[in-house]
């Protein structure tokens, strides 16, 4: 699927063919061919260099499940994994991600088909808008992954130590994801079962 930006030539005089010509050459170079691996599919895109990797996703392929929450990498709404690791979608150009594997809340798991973080949400009443979810589920599978790679918090206590899975750890690495309607406390039991350890 390839996107591209074209400027419609409204008028038959020369001055003005010239300059929407003109114009198109500025949008065109303006532009970059991209290609990564969303949810292990490869996609090439061509668009503006200044679009976010959330708005590639979003409006240019319709993968709208990562949501565009504050739009400044406060929330944690566009959450989506890149190449293993959680990042703000909303924060980073999709130019910046050629060659990269995205993954977002589609490539977790389907309806019929759950990812386990997906299936133990349901299960703990992890949401309640659902808004925030997809961000919370594609950051807290990830958690888990940075807590067994021994990739300390800022609430780790001995750093000589493997990382343990904690209340307190969960918390303080899902703090960049917000959730509005306050359902942290059946976050963290859905990834604590995950997890499966009991707190």
């Amino acid at each position: 699927m390839v996107a591209t930006a074209t400027v419609p030539v409204t008028s038959t005089s020369a001055g003005s063919q010239t300059r929407l010509q003109s114009e198109a050459s500025v949008v065109d170079i303006h532009c970059t061919r991209v290609a990564f691996a969303v949810n292990g599919t490869r996609q090439e895109l061509e668009i503006d260099n200044r679009t976010t990797l959330l708005d590639a996703l979003r409006e240019h392929l319709h993968l709208t499940g990562t949501k565009k929450g504050c739009d400044h990498g406060q929330c944690g709404a566009c959450t989506v994994i890149v190449d293993g690791r959680r990042i703000n979608s909303c924060l980073t150009l999709a130019v910046m991600h050629d060659g990269d594997e995205v993954t977002t809340i589609e490539g977790l798991g389907q309806p019929g088909n759950l990812h386990q973080m997906q299936a133990a949400f349901v299960k703990h009443d992890g949401f309640q808008c659902g808004y925030c979810t997809p961000g919370q589920i594609c950051s807290a599978v990830v958690v888990l992954e940075e807590i067994k790679a021994n990739i300390p918090s800022h609430v780790t206590e001995d750093l000589t130590e493997q990382a343990e899975i904690t209340t307190a750890e969960i918390r303080e690495r899902m703090s960049g994801n917000i959730c509005r309607c306050g359902a942290y406390s059946n976050i963290v039991d859905a990834i604590t079962e995950v997890a499966g350890v009991r707190t």
